[in-house]
């Protein structure tokens, strides 16, 4: 048991291993769940919130990894959705909600045109808008739920100015994240979960990295990722002067066995395109691509999962998972072929593999009935991972 103090004009920072609990509690501040035992204190009053509704009319505002906003309207739109101040006859006072905006985002010291459509705009720029309602609403509360995953450092060094510039309003900030040197460089105290358990709380300054890993791990770690030899054979894959018209160019690599080869860039450079290309999920107008010396075919990730490559998306929820689905099920999902007698799925067969799976995965036994969707997001990567190896790929 321990207590989680959120104060005004601080940075507060939660950190912990993927699935520690650390989602499970903003839900409940947020109105999304309900807690079994414990209490929940706003400005020293107990609260019991039952819906989101009920939440951010108390203030609070949570700050989404993938922001949801309406695609088709514009940045102002977005702002006072399903709350537009009104002129005279009752009709929407569309100056008066852009003149806000522009008050807003010039408090936050960001440049954002009011009048532009979200479609198109980056995730960084996306997460500003949801900043930008939750000061239109006074909130007094914001949390930040691993805003900065998807960000370049360039967005990311953006964000933490609007961070300070929130605290320096004398607001509350939950910051939570993976990253220590974000944590050591934005944040004023820290909580520690483990295993849907509080830990610890401390003062940024009275700890450091070491410190906290080993609070989250539960015992001290001297080397938790030591980059091991390894022996590098023959070039397995090769792409030759790979281009897509407007997308990339030219691009030229190989992978050998035992070798981890890094595709770095910003946001927008390509990577993601160039690799989606290699596995067959797009189109490419010339260059080649040859696995073990052989061409492999373009625009057939059936044929490239057959010869063995597995592609573990950049998008785990809209590419990766059936999130309304059983973890069972989808972690089977690409060897459900090696799964079926006379063309049917054998439940039984599909359990075992999932056991095992889950096993190498430390995925816990309890989680393979529950759908996916409910799945941490750490453990929703781990389950894309494990649906791509077990097809024993000799390319990742």
């Amino acid at each position: 048991s321990g207590t989680l103090t959120l104060h005004r004009g601080s940075i507060h920072a939660l950190i912990g291993e993927n699935g520690a609990g650390k989602s499970t509690l903003v839900k409940i501040v947020a109105g999304l769940y309900r807690r079994d035992a414990g209490d929940l204190e706003l400005h020293g009053e107990p609260v019991d919130f039952t819906s989101t509704a009920q939440s951010k009319a108390a203030g609070i505002a949570v700050i989404y990894q993938e922001p949801t906003l309406f695609p088709d309207l514009s940045v102002t739109e977005n702002i006072f959705m399903g709350r537009q101040p009104t002129g005279r006859m009752g009709r929407i006072d569309r100056r008066a909600m852009r003149d806000e905006a522009l008050e807003i985002f010039s408090r936050l010291g960001v440049a954002m045109d009011p009048d532009r459509l979200v479609e198109g705009l980056s995730i960084a720029d996306q997460q500003l808008i949801e900043i930008a309602k939750a000061i239109s609403l006074d909130a007094q509360i914001l949390i930040m739920d691993e805003p900065t995953a998807a960000l370049s450092g360039v967005e990311v060094e953006r964000l933490f100015a609007v961070a300070r510039s929130l605290r320096d309003e004398d607001r509350a900030l939950l910051f939570i994240s993976h990253r220590f040197d974000e944590v050591f460089s934005l944040c004023d105290t820290v909580t520690v979960m483990r295993d849907g358990s509080y830990i610890d709380t401390l003062r940024i300054e009275d700890t450091t990295v070491d410190a906290l890993v080993s609070l989250m791990v539960g015992r001290d770690v001297t080397d938790m990722y030591p980059k091991l030899p390894a022996d590098i054979g023959d070039v397995r894959l090769e792409v030759r002067n790979l281009t897509r018209k407007g997308v990339f160019r030219d691009v030229s690599f190989d992978v050998r066995a035992g070798e981890i080869v890094g595709l770095a860039g910003l946001v927008g450079a390509g990577r993601s395109e160039v690799v989606r290309a290699v596995f067959g999920i797009d189109r490419y107008e010339s260059g080649s691509v040859l696995l073990d010396g052989q061409p492999l075919p373009p625009h057939n990730p059936r044929l490239s999962t057959g010869r063995g490559i597995a592609l573990i998306p950049e998008d785990r929820r809209q590419q990766g998972l059936v999130l309304a689905d059983s973890v069972t099920r989808n972690m089977t999902l690409s060897i459900r072929s090696h799964l079926a007698k006379w063309g049917l799925i054998w439940t039984g067969l599909e359990n075992e593999a999932a056991k095992v799976r889950a096993s190498r995965l430390e995925v816990k036994p309890a989680a393979l009935d529950a759908e996916a969707g409910t799945l941490s997001g750490g453990e929703q990567q781990q389950l894309v991972i494990g649906k791509w190896l077990a097809t024993e790929p000799r390319v990742l």
